[in-house]
């Protein structure tokens, strides 16, 4: 079994959200880096697949998603409407202060929006 427990900000517990979810070890504040999402490519969506739009920029670049299928703990984030975390990439930075034991969330984006 993998070992989740390598980073010393945040902590792979059972949450109420779903599942196991991502939680805060200590106070974490706002701007914060918290971690780098790791895991290989794929074109397969997955529970614990990570989207990331690495489209160039311009007005006329076509959208380039790239699947990435998390191997750390980092994978265990669930999706919040209002959340404390978000993504820049792979990197993952709060975007508010969150307190030790609080759970580590994102926003999944429009699409799963429309699937709740």
């Amino acid at each position: 079994m993998t070992d989740y427990d390598s980073n010393d900000l945040c902590f792979v517990a059972e949450s109420p959200v779903h599942g196991r979810g991502l939680f805060a070890r200590c106070r974490i504040s706002a701007d914060t880096w918290i971690g780098h999402y790791d895991g290989p490519q794929t074109l397969d969506n997955g529970m614990h697949v990570l989207w990331v739009d690495e489209s160039e920029d311009g007005d006329d670049a076509e959208e380039k998603w790239i699947g990435y299928d998390g191997d750390n703990e980092l994978r265990f984030l669930n999706h919040a409407k209002k959340p404390n975390a978000e993504m820049d990439g792979l990197d993952l930075y709060a975007c508010r202060d969150i307190n030790t034991g609080e759970e580590i969330t994102i926003d999944y984006g429009e699409e799963f929006e429309a699937a709740d």
